[in-house]
């Protein structure tokens, strides 16, 4: 997938397409609907898809002390984007300048203009423009007129519960990562490059790789099993997610000890799949009391894995 960052950056030349547009945070079922589909439709078209997608988050230039943490890093939503076929992504980086744009002037410029839609999907809550006036229903009465279809993906709800980025934020501050992956259509996924710690898991017996938890990190305080990634190889882990209250109790880090591998991983990017939470984060009266307790959650681990011990 051709990557375009900027609007200045899109050939003026670049022939027809299908958009699908949206901020697309966390790429979760009902984000992969709207893409999926526009990637349909112009292959039936036979023109080609086009994703748009905008960065930062709106809300963290218009309202910063409301914008949530982000569910995934822009290069992440992008590699995302790119897995469900769009041939380009454009990135518009969301500006206070680009904010004051009319949703009138937006299609008329962007959309029909330059990106040459002939039909556009959009989610049920998408909006654009001045004031966020650029609505599902403004955008149909501004495209059709000129031939181009709007499709408007419907909400989707799994097990009851509403798909969308604030309902999977709430998942993970609950620690459920079964809720968030049945809603992200896959395990919630956390990457970071490790970094060298106290070595205290290698003197218990569980060398980690450590990860230092970003700034606004979600899922709850607590252990975690997962599948590790890196450089293109796999192995089951244990996770513990918090500030280790009986040796630390201050810095959050994210500590995966790794079962059956043990690579030398400093420096490298290491990417998490949680998989099931085995308990919360608590503090024990000793050291001693620790080891044996990470040995059940390596045990615990290893059944809900199906990794054999």
């Amino acid at each position: 997938m051709q990557i375009v960052r900027g609007l200045d950056q899109y050939r003026p030349d670049a022939p027809p397409s299908v958009v699908a547009q949206g901020t697309f945070d966390g790429i979760h079922l009902g984000h992969q609907a709207v893409i999926r589909m526009a990637v349909g439709r112009a292959r039936m078209l036979g023109v080609r898809p086009v994703a748009v997608t905008f960065d930062p988050n709106p809300l963290a230039v218009l309202r910063p002390s409301e914008a949530p943490p982000e569910l995934l890093s822009l290069e992440e939503r992008l590699e995302r984007i790119g897995e469900l076929g769009p041939e380009v992504c454009l990135v518009i980086p969301f500006t206070a300048e680009f904010s004051q744009v009319e949703a009138e002037t937006y299609v008329q410029d962007v959309l029909l203009g330059l990106l040459g839609a002939r039909e556009i999907v959009v989610g049920f809550n998408h909006a654009f423009g001045r004031g966020a006036r650029g609505t599902p229903e403004l955008l149909k009465r501004l495209a059709e007129p000129a031939g181009v279809l709007v499709h408007v993906v419907a909400p989707l709800r799994v097990d009851g519960v509403a798909v969308s980025s604030t309902s999977i934020r709430e998942a993970l501050r609950d620690g459920d990562v079964g809720r968030a992956a049945s809603l992200l259509g896959r395990p919630y996924t956390l990457a970071g490059v490790v970094t060298r710690g106290a070595a205290r898991g290698r003197a218990l017996g569980f060398p980690t790789a450590n990860l230092t938890g970003p700034p606004g990190l979600l899922l709850a305080d607590g252990v975690y099993t997962a599948r590790a990634s890196w450089d293109g190889k796999f192995a089951p882990a244990v996770v513990n997610v918090g500030v280790r209250p009986t040796v630390d109790g201050a810095t959050r880090l994210v500590e995966a000890h790794l079962l059956d591998a043990a690579p030398d991983l400093y420096g490298r990017r290491l990417t998490l799949a949680f998989l099931h939470r085995i308990r919360a984060e608590r503090r024990f009266d000793s050291l001693e009391a620790l080891r044996a307790q990470i040995a059940a959650d390596v045990a615990t681990a290893r059944r809900l894995l199906g990794a054999p011990s």
